[in-house]
């Protein structure tokens, strides 16, 4: 047995004999060919024998481990000798020490054959060391650069749930520490990119660089497609729209401005443009771009009307009632699900949340007009919320839903928003009440309309770009649409203590 230094390695490539061997072990330092079991099982042929990479701890990395002296490995892992050679039961063995880029750990390389080391298979075995070594720290390096990429992203998501429970005081301080003066706003819009899953890593990566990282970006946790831009800036929110034009299957949907803490609510608005910019030729939109009914009731009343209706929240604590109406407000606008991974929270957590408005409003958002009527109260109160109240209101009558809803301005949206259905021969709008009549169940719909299920389903997705709407998928949309029923007298009104 031998022992060796460092100084081995000193040797260059071009002491070589000049074989093939060198360029071909450079070659695994190319970009596409970087993969350190290619490396060990191109050693292996190329000394005729057999080679193993192994940690410090003895376990098999790589290759096809020949019988070795645990002492020996230890010496050679710990240090203490940089190299070994051994000769015995008719086995010629070399142990080299691979450096690791953690420097309180390290490899060793073990190759074997039955022939001596001459100086050209020595010079191999050198070599495939440093190429070792130099595959494990660039593959460190990309580690590392993949970790803080993932925490960065982890950090604007944390940041962004932060913004939808209307935690506005930590959001910006988790985000002064990387962003200073990201958050420095009063208020911001919402947009939501959506292109395709296998491409949303670079749309992202877009966004941050057109917006000079002066917005918050964010990769959306409950649907692949979708990027998510909090912007408190009007020049931001224009060069996003440069990403739209150039590239197939991308759209852009973006909020009306809203205060920091209502970030859920412009959120939700965000989404809702986006459905409708499926169907625009320039492939965005803005939720402002259309008319919503709670822009066609006075204010005074709908203020009064949604006072009434969520007062049994008062009695919550202030974070308590926060949090339930910001995850109420999602889970009416998603899914349990969707909402959840939005949120941060389990689909239990947001379910049982829900379940505890459901329970103080006494109502039961199975019910697709409850939860239409909740939604409107719920949006009206965010748009209110920094509006000065118009006097005391505390001797007016109390103003109930019919009264909201019977304004000649509503009956005229209403009679407006579905005399388009009336454009298809299939009588779409008759299929579209039967199914909210059995809140969104196209089978229960299709048994008491006397048709298939399919059916229903088709009549819903057709009625889709009629009314530049998404129905099938819930929300704004189809609360909307909801509420033009309701408007109408189409729908029974729900059963609901302020609604009345």
């Amino acid at each position: 047995m031998a022992g060796g230094e460092d100084g081995v390695r000193e040797a260059g490539v071009s002491s070589a004999d000049g074989s093939a061997w060198a360029e071909e072990l450079l070659d695994h330092l190319r970009p596409t060919g970087r993969d350190v079991r290619r490396v060990v099982a191109w050693l292996a042929d190329a000394v005729q024998g057999i080679a193993a990479l192994q940690d410090d701890t003895g376990t098999l990395l790589v290759g096809t481990r020949p019988p070795l002296d645990d002492h020996l490995v230890a010496a050679v892992a710990g240090g203490r000798i940089a190299s070994a050679a051994w000769e015995g039961q008719g086995r010629h063995l070399r142990l080299v020490r691979v450096a690791y880029p953690n420097p309180q750990s390290a490899g060793v390389l073990a190759v074997s054959r039955e022939t001596p080391f001459d100086r050209r298979t020595a010079d191999i075995v050198t070599h495939t060391v440093q190429v070792i070594e130099l595959l494990l720290k660039a593959g460190e390096m990309t580690a590392a650069g993949r970790r803080l990429e993932q925490a960065t992203s982890d950090l604007r998501l944390a940041i962004l749930q932060l913004l939808m429970v209307e935690d506005t005081v930590s959001a910006r301080r988790v985000a002064a520490g990387l962003w200073p003066g990201l958050l420095d706003t009063d208020s911001a819009c919402v947009y939501v990119v959506e292109g395709t899953a296998e491409e949303r890593d670079r749309l992202a990566e877009d966004c941050i660089d057109v917006t000079g990282e002066q917005a918050l970006v964010v990769l959306c946790p409950a649907v692949d497609e979708h990027v998510i831009v909090v912007t408190p800036g009007e020049a931001e929110a224009r060069q996003l729209r440069s990403l739209i034009g150039p590239r197939p299957r991308t759209f852009l949907g973006g909020s009306a401005r809203h205060s920091l803490a209502r970030t859920a609510t412009a959120y939700g608005q965000a989404v809702s443009a986006l459905a409708v910019a499926h169907f625009r030729p320039d492939k965005a939109a803005v939720y402002a771009e259309r008319t919503h009914p709670e822009r066609l009731i006075d204010p005074a009343a709908l203020r009064g009307w949604t006072d009434r209706l969520l007062r049994p929240l008062d009695t919550l604590p202030h974070h308590t009632r926060a949090e339930l109406l910001a995850t109420t407000r999602l889970g009416l606008e998603f899914t349990a699900v969707s909402a959840a991974k939005v949120l941060g929270v389990s689909r239990n957590t947001v379910r049982a949340r829900m379940e505890r408005v459901e329970g103080l409003l006494r109502t039961d958002f199975a019910d697709l007009t409850a939860r239409a009527v909740v939604h409107l109260a719920l949006n009206i109160q965010v748009s209110l919320a920094d509006a000065p109240a118009d006097g005391d209101t505390s001797e007016a009558a109390p103003v109930t839903l019919c009264d909201l809803l019977s304004g000649p301005a509503m009956r005229t949206w209403a009679q407006d928003l579905l005399a388009h259905l009336g454009k298809d021969s299939r009588d779409l709008r008759r299929t579209l009440r039967a199914w909210i009549a059995e809140g969104g169940n196209a089978e229960r719909a299709a048994h008491t309309l006397g048709v298939h299920a399919q059916t229903v389903r088709e009549h819903v997705r057709s009625a889709e770009p009629v009314l530049e709407r998404q129905l099938l998928a819930g929300g704004t949309d189809l609360y909307e649409v909801v509420l033009a029923h309701l408007v109408l007298g189409d729908l029974e009104r729900p059963a609901l203590e302020a609604a009345k």
